[in-house]
């Protein structure tokens, strides 16, 4: 994206990052922080609410819509991913669906969507989870936890 230079830069405030997103067709409510870093593939596939807040480092591959509710937090270097492939297919089609984060949903830090699922309202996705299905309203959902195994190098 032209723009994507500017709207990752350290010291470009996020009023300005949403005014340059909005410029470009994302649809960006009030009170929205958007931190440096961020990259957004197609802006004119984005929704976001009001008063959420996208973290350092995070990446939104929108090729199919990524909408995101009012009071969300998308926390530091989380992957939202509308892509993939027919991994079966011999011409490797894509099979790509829209992600939506419902109101006051919180996405932690490196925490990876993918493409088709909804996170419901007031869910959390705990830091490094993988989501690959819907996550219901007010649910919590984890990555696992790191194990001892005594004897394993």
């Amino acid at each position: 994206m032209v723009a994507e230079p500017l709207t990752r830069s350290v010291v470009c405030p996020p009023s300005l990052r949403a005014k340059v997103l909005r410029a470009f067709g994302a649809q960006i409510g009030e009170n929205v922080n958007i931190r440096n870093d961020v990259r957004i593939h197609w802006p004119w596939k984005l929704t976001v609410g009001d008063n959420t807040w996208i973290g350092v480092g995070s990446y939104l591959l929108n090729l199919e819509p990524i909408t995101i509710g009012d009071d969300v937090c998308i926390s530091q270097q989380t992957f939202l991913c509308t892509g993939s492939h027919k991994a079966d297919d011999v011409a490797f089609e894509y099979d790509n669906a829209p992600i939506t984060v419902e109101d006051g949903a919180w996405v932690a830090a490196r925490a990876t969507v993918l493409r088709g699922v909804t996170i419901g309202r007031d869910a959390v996705v705990g830091a490094t989870a993988l989501v690959v299905k819907d996550v219901p309203e007010g649910a919590r959902v984890f990555a696992p936890r790191a194990q001892s195994k005594e004897g394993i190098r």
